[in-house]
């Protein structure tokens, strides 16, 4: 083998080995919260050693962070693929109905649910994560849907001064009561029905203030 190979082949080795250490990290955190989570449970449930841990990631606070802000990211491409879609309906009752239900549905998401409860849990301990959680979660995926209600105004479908403000009309009108709900009770304490509710009565109010159609 070729010293070119043999490095190709340790360089997939290493990102096999980082990916299983973020893996493990993730459920253990999600899991046990940051003080209940040791270096040695990750490493075990990675399957690899507490120096190999420490040789991807400086400490606990790092991995943490990364763990933290791969969710976020990976809940952000969700986001924009849904309003990407969105941008080119040809039926905005419709659609708007099935992106406050996605939205609906990722509350009754356990990792969801967990990762949320686990920022509000350690933003004293971690500002700055919580004010970067906030900024490239809530803030970035109202700024993807405020980018969507634009390019309605744009084809004539919606109207509105403020693509921003209305972006957060929509979330609240959507989300406020269910989440609420689901963060001091659990997932199971809101049904499907009460789900449908929330998305039909929310779509329809954002559309009698913002449609330029009758609803």
């Amino acid at each position: 083998m070729t010293s070119t190979a043999y490095l190709a082949t340790d360089e997939s080795r290493t990102t096999r080995k980082r990916q299983a250490i973020v893996e493990a990290a993730t459920a253990v955190f999600l899991r046990n919260g940051y003080l209940g989570t040791s270096m040695d449970e990750i490493a075990a449930l990675a399957t690899v050693s507490k120096q190999t841990v420490y040789k991807q990631f400086a400490d606990k606070e790092q991995l943490f962070s990364d763990v933290i802000l791969r969710i976020v990211h990976q809940v952000d491409e969700e986001t924009q693929a849904a309003v990407l879609a969105l941008g080119e309906t040809d039926d905005l009752e419709r659609d708007l109905g099935q992106l406050a239900r996605r939205f609906l549905g990722s509350l009754r998401e356990p990792r969801v649910l967990q990762l949320r409860r686990l920022i509000i849990g350690e933003a004293g301990r971690f500002p700055a994560l919580g004010r970067t959680y906030w900024r490239e979660g809530f803030e970035r995926a109202l700024a993807t849907l405020a980018a969507g209600f634009q390019r309605l105004v744009d084809r004539g479908l919606l109207r509105l001064d403020d693509p921003l403000f209305a972006a957060q009309h929509f979330a609240g009108l959507v989300l406020w009561i269910p989440m609420n709900q689901v963060m001091f009770n659990g997932g199971e304490s809101v049904t499907d029905d009460q789900l449908e509710r929330a998305a039909d009565a929310g779509v329809r109010a954002f559309l009698a203030a913002y449609s330029t159609r009758d609803i």
